[in-house]
């Protein structure tokens, strides 16, 4: 179960890898910059167990990149290009990084965030190998540090091995219906494992063709679909929003898709129903960096039918939901969701008590909350730490946001608990106004919907949402904002 794209050149070697706005490259142009680079980070002393960082917008190269580290038994740490020098050093210095490849325009500020025993080099450019490259990697050998969002403290990597890598891919392909005959649209960044791993590499895996522009843009969208004709792609919530709330989405010729993938945060129902409405299934995916992060999935057909839901256990992963103690909860119940299985990653980079606290016998603790359906389908609640507990009751914020979207007034809002000297912490509203918002008429319109203590106690208003790239709403930031009124 090494991570490999040999037998993918040999088999077909003219076939269409991947596609940019500038090049065009087959399997077997591939493998010979997967090897390229390999022999290069070999010469520059790379090994196994060595970390390669990675800095720039969706590139060929971080994908190369990848699968040269496969071949070493190195890892690549890829890196978030919207974070500030800071945050990048820290990333760099935590993981133990000795080399930096960078991106023609990452260059500069991969230079600033260099740490003094890292060697920045130019992730183009790649010398012909002088020698073939060692292939000393293996199944069980980390592959990827992936760094957490770090939206409470300090971010942690996640150490995700071949295996993993491997086991999430057929996930994904059993999810997605996924084969050679497939050509898939990656507008989500690669810095995440939600961009790289949901489709990107599982579809070169299977041998079909990635389309990868360097960022989303959703006029670069509606072009890329109408001109490539993908048949699947993956979107948060963000930007479907941008999708459906631009101009040109009445018209946008959609009809190549057969499916989309979502997940990231919770997935507003009317966003679906605007993708449903134009006969395109959304396909929940339900995950995190931990695990690869396909662990549940919807089908095709499961999409239609649950509008929603998070779908079912992915073929290689368990899934449950457990009350405080660990025990099973009935069906229809809320508790924590748990997942187990060969996509696992194996804990936290040099942080054992984190990995303690997350990895319980076998079985990781995503700090979400859901239920099981009759059928057996999950559906997503909240996540654990964002639950307001106020005078004893738990409020999940995402129920109160489903009714929030339809306030009047309202462009978009998150939910987050603020201290209460009374009732330890109430809900309040955090919103982007729009045309004719009125406060007061928010607040009035959660009176039938939801309980009582469920009601936002106040508004507040920004200009935009603290977001992270991926589009979740950061929730520090948002308490935050919450606190200074």
């Amino acid at each position: 179960m090494r991570l490999s794209l040999e037998s993918q050149a040999r088999r077909t070697p003219e076939a269409m890898a991947l596609r940019t706005p500038t090049e065009a490259l087959t399997y077997a142009a591939l493998q010979a910059r997967i090897e390229a680079m390999a022999a290069m980070l070999a010469a520059e002393g790379v090994g196994a167990g060595d970390r390669v960082a990675f800095l720039g917008q969706n590139h060929p190269a971080q994908l190369v990149l990848l699968f040269a580290c496969a071949r070493l038994g190195a890892l690549q740490v890829p890196l978030n290009w919207r974070l500030a020098t800071p945050e990048l050093r820290f990333i760099l210095e935590d993981s133990g990084a000795r080399r930096l490849l960078a991106t023609r325009e990452m260059q500069a500020a991969a230079a600033a965030a260099l740490p003094a025993d890292c060697r920045l080099l130019e992730a183009e450019a790649l010398p012909p190998p002088a020698a073939p490259p060692p292939a000393a990697g293996g199944a069980e050998d980390p592959v990827l540090l992936v760094y957490t969002s770090g939206t409470t403290g300090r971010p942690k990597g996640a150490i995700l091995d071949q295996r993993a890598l491997v086991f999430n891919a057929l996930n994904a392909q059993r999810c997605f219906a996924l084969t050679a005959a497939d050509r898939v649209l990656t507008v989500l960044p690669l810095f995440h494992v939600g961009g790289l791993n949901i489709q990107t590499t599982p579809a070169l895996l299977a041998g079909a063709e990635v389309l990868l522009p360097p960022r989303f843009m959703p006029e670069g969208f509606f072009a890329e679909v109408a001109a490539a004709r993908p048949s699947l792609t993956l979107l948060v919530p963000s930007v479907m929003q941008a999708l459906v709330a631009h101009p040109g989405w009445a018209a946008a010729d959609l009809a190549s898709l057969r499916a989309i993938g979502a997940g990231s945060s919770d997935v507003p129902l009317p966003l679906i129903e605007a993708f449903h409405a134009r006969g395109i299934p959304v396909q929940q995916v339900y995950g995190a960096t931990e695990t690869s992060p396909i662990a549940i999935c919807q089908s095709r057909a499961a999409a239609l039918a649950a509008p929603g839901s998070i779908g079912l256990p992915a073929r290689h992963t368990d899934a449950r939901v457990v009350d405080a103690a660990g025990r099973e909860v009935p069906t229809g119940l809320p508790g924590e969701i748990q997942l187990r299985g060969p996509n696992l990653a194996r804990g936290y980079w040099r942080a054992p008590e984190a990995t303690a606290a997350a990895f319980r016998d076998g079985w990781f603790a995503s700090g979400d909350v859901g239920r099981r359906d009759a059928e057996g389908r999950f559906w997503f609640t909240d996540r654990l730490k964002q639950v307001i507990i106020s005078g004893g009751e738990n409020i999940y914020p995402a129920e109160v946001e489903r009714v929030l979207r339809g306030a009047p007034g309202v462009r978009e809002g998150a939910v987050c608990g603020r201290p209460d000297p009374r009732w330890g912490e109430v809900p309040v509203a955090v919103v982007v106004p729009g045309p004719e918002f009125d406060a007061a008429a928010v607040l009035r319109h959660f009176e039938g919907q939801l309980a009582r203590f469920k009601h936002p106690r106040a508004v507040v208003t920004v200009p935009a949402l603290p977001r992270t790239a991926l589009g979740k709403v950061q929730v520090e930031a948002l308490r935050a904002l919450v606190r200074a009124g």
